[in-house]
């Protein structure tokens, strides 16, 4: 396969926002998170690490496939300032909804962070449609976040 080390960048670098996170959050479940009102549809704490390892895996793979193509192109350097701009919002909630315990600035980070999937996706469309489809379930997933977080600042 050609550019394998940068295939293995991508994936690398989506993992490491989620590491980097990981800290804030493992720190706040078994305490301030385990006093919060949550909503029926509350999944279970373990179903968290595994969900988001493989959406990370598949956000660096969808990245992959738009980095392949050069950055020189204007579209494709767009299209992964759009990447990068969501995966910095998607660290940024860890640490401000777990590390300062707000879940309503959770949930504008969050809301910001579904806008910019949603608009990454409609860049990568064009350049690669698997880049685009590796990204649906991590726009499902964060829809689903995103009424968790919401219901999480009603209910509290």
């Amino acid at each position: 396969m050609k550019n394998w080390k940068n295939l293995i960048v991508s994936v690398l670098l989506c993992e490491l926002v989620g590491i980097l996170g990981t800290p804030f959050t493992l720190s706040a479940i078994p305490t301030w998170y385990a006093t919060l009102n949550k909503p029926f549809f509350a999944p279970p704490n373990r179903i968290f690490g595994p969900a988001w390892t493989l959406l990370y895996f598949l956000m660096g793979v969808s990245f992959y496939l738009i980095w392949k193509q050069g950055w020189r192109k204007k579209k494709i350097k767009t299209a992964g300032i759009f990447f990068l701009v969501q995966l910095v919002l998607n660290f940024l909630w860890s640490p401000i909804f777990f590390g300062l315990r707000a879940p309503l600035l959770g949930l504008i980070t969050i809301v910001a962070m579904w806008i910019m999937i949603v608009i990454t996706m409609k860049e990568f469309y064009p350049l690669s449609k698997l880049a685009f489809y590796l990204l649906v379930p991590y726009l499902v997933w964060v829809s689903f976040a995103t009424v968790l977080n919401a219901a999480i600042v009603i209910l509290n």
